[in-house]
């Protein structure tokens, strides 16, 4: 999807401030580890099961050099302190055939402020006009903001308690 790696749109937060929500880029890399680090153990956790600081540079690459096809990723634009700065991201990944597996990271600070629900629903349309039929993601069961995101995606959600997660599947139709 040539359309999806030059993906942006401009929406409000809550609380009224600007957030650009665009393709992740290879170039982003300093400003998406950055945001690691400003990302709490507890969120980190959340993300990936696990707290987890550093990364290798073989899954560096990984989360940086999507192809916009089987991997698709976007991320949170906000303006502090004068330069933009990476506030969030959501990614989905072709895991078969018309599904991809969906997974989001919101900086601490930002979150509650609506960046999930909006990354939700700019890599819904993506996925949508990729063909996809349906979304999963693993959620730990504490993990209600995200549950509550998925919830509100206006696709139909079912889920499905598994060894210690939530299994959410969201499908189109």
């Amino acid at each position: 999807m040539p359309r999806a790696a030059e993906y942006s749109a401009i929406e409000s937060l809550r609380n009224g401030s600007r957030v650009e929500i665009r393709a992740l880029r290879p170039q982003d890399r300093d400003d998406m580890l950055a945001a690691v680090g400003r990302t709490s153990a507890r969120s980190l956790y959340r993300r990936f099961f696990g707290v987890r600081r550093h990364f290798t540079e073989a899954e560096t690459a990984f989360f940086l050099n999507v192809d916009f096809v089987n991997h698709v990723a976007l991320v949170a634009v906000v303006e502090e302190g004068g330069r933009s700065v990476i506030a969030g991201g959501g990614r989905f990944v072709v895991s078969q055939p018309e599904q991809a597996e969906l997974a989001f990271a919101i900086v601490d600070e930002y979150q509650g402020q609506g960046i999930g629900t909006l990354l939700m629903r700019h890599l819904t349309a993506i996925a949508r006009e990729a063909g996809l039929q349906e979304l999963v993601a693993d959620v730990l069961p504490e993990n209600a903001a995200m549950l509550k995101v998925f919830e509100k995606s206006g696709l139909r959600v079912s889920t499905k308690r598994e060894s210690g997660t939530v299994h959410v599947t969201m499908r189109f139709s």
